[in-house]
């Protein structure tokens, strides 16, 4: 199992307000499916963080979260 890193913003379509972040995960090595990680970082970052945001006011569906990854490499921290 390799460590992975990566760089990315979430948009959220009515929120104003952009997560940056980072999230490491594990997988085999090999290329990274970009769709694969992008459902990882809703599910287990994004979701998370727009709910903290919106609190009870305003329902958060994963679907109007929009992720763009612009960076991956190897983390070995």
């Amino acid at each position: 199992m390799t460590t992975y890193i990566a760089k990315f913003s979430a948009s959220h379509k009515t929120l104003q307000v952009q997560q940056h972040s980072i999230f490491t995960w594990k997988q085999e090595g090999g290329d990274i499916d970009e769709e694969l990680l992008i459902g990882k970082i809703k599910r287990e970052s994004s979701i998370h963080f727009y709910k903290l945001v919106a609190g009870d006011k305003y329902p958060v569906e994963s679907g109007d979260i929009t992720i763009e990854i612009s960076e991956t490499r190897p983390f070995f921290g």
